[in-house]
């Protein structure tokens, strides 16, 4: 029993298993991240990008573990779009009470507004959007090859296009606006 156990074990260690479309290390970096961005003052704006990839990975996950059960093409996107709405429901709901009994905005009014929605609000929503439309994209570029292009070709492409989406916003908000 014991050499079954050892031999399980070392080829557990050895061999490779399946991939997570987005590893959970990165995710809970973002998390911690996003948890220490506005200690830096970093702009809600570039904050919120960063939580909508948060909510973006989160939701690949959910995806992920849904679709074994339930095999339909709108899981996907459902999950997409619920896990945006409850986290920005919360964030309204949430806001007075965080502000009254803890000193503590969820929303900084004082931030101002891009397009009529508060920055973090506006973050949130334009990097969903990217990071789900990124993502969809990077999917076909694997399908079309039978394989990915380099390594560590979604994270580099998510992360790559994150970075990129910041420096536009910031550059949009600071600049010329």
């Amino acid at each position: 029993i014991l050499t079954s156990l050892f031999l399980f074990l070392t080829l557990r260690l050895i061999l490779p298993t399946g991939v997570s479309a987005h590893c959970p290390l990165c995710v809970a970096g973002a998390g911690i991240g996003l948890s220490v961005a506005r200690f830096f003052g970093i702009d809600d704006s570039i904050s919120g990008i960063w939580l909508g990839a948060f909510l973006a990975a989160v939701s690949f996950w959910i995806d992920t573990s849904l679709s074994k059960k339930i095999k339909h093409f709108l899981v996907r996107p459902l999950t997409y779009v619920a896990m945006f709405a409850v986290t920005i429901w919360s964030i309204y709901a949430f806001n007075d009470i965080a502000t009254s009994n803890f000193k503590f905005f969820l929303l900084n009014k004082h931030a101002g507004s891009v397009l009529g929605m508060d920055k973090l609000i506006f973050g949130m929503v334009t990097g969903g959007i990217v990071f789900y439309l990124v993502d969809l994209v990077n999917s076909f570029i694997i399908r079309r090859n039978g394989k990915v292009l380099f390594p560590f070709q979604r994270l580099l492409v998510s992360l790559g296009s994150m970075v990129l989406l910041s420096m536009v916003v910031y550059l949009l908000i600071n600049y010329l606006v």
